[in-house]
């Protein structure tokens, strides 16, 4: 699940590792998903601070599955985990989707939580995310 910062980076940045996440997506290797609240966050912040990114940001909405909505019970299963409260509902639509990976570049509220898996969610920033995906699968034994 991607965080809305990630979408922010991805429509600002055609060369980063947020935009090399779609393209990966984009060769059907992976399944990218993002919460409403997530979306209805990048969709504001780019608006505000980089209008002419608008577009590219649609765009890569459109390669976007919308994950569930999360229960109140979840979000509020997720708030224990130190989080502030506007990043509650990423965690717990994360949870809902069952995503293997939260994919978010918020070091501050998210850092101490990398390389952490709640409830069968990877948290990992967008460099650490792409190593994963990209790593060869184990062998079966």
């Amino acid at each position: 699940l991607l965080d809305a910062n990630v979408l922010f980076s991805a429509a600002h940045s055609l060369q980063g590792n947020a935009n090399a996440l779609f393209r990966l997506a984009g060769g059907g290797t992976i399944t990218l998903v993002a919460s409403s609240y997530a979306v209805e966050e990048a969709v504001r912040n780019i608006g505000l601070k980089f209008p002419q990114c608008a577009a590219e940001l649609a765009s890569l909405l459109q390669r976007l599955v919308l994950g569930p909505e999360p229960a109140p019970a979840l979000i509020s299963a997720a708030s224990g985990f130190g989080l502030p409260e506007k990043d509650v509902p990423i965690l717990a639509a994360a949870i809902a989707a069952r995503a293997d990976i939260l994919v978010t570049g918020d070091r501050r509220d998210f850092g101490p939580l990398y390389g952490q898996a709640i409830h069968g969610v990877l948290i990992l920033p967008p460099a650490d995310a792409l190593d994963k995906l990209l790593e060869p699968p184990a062998p079966n034994v």
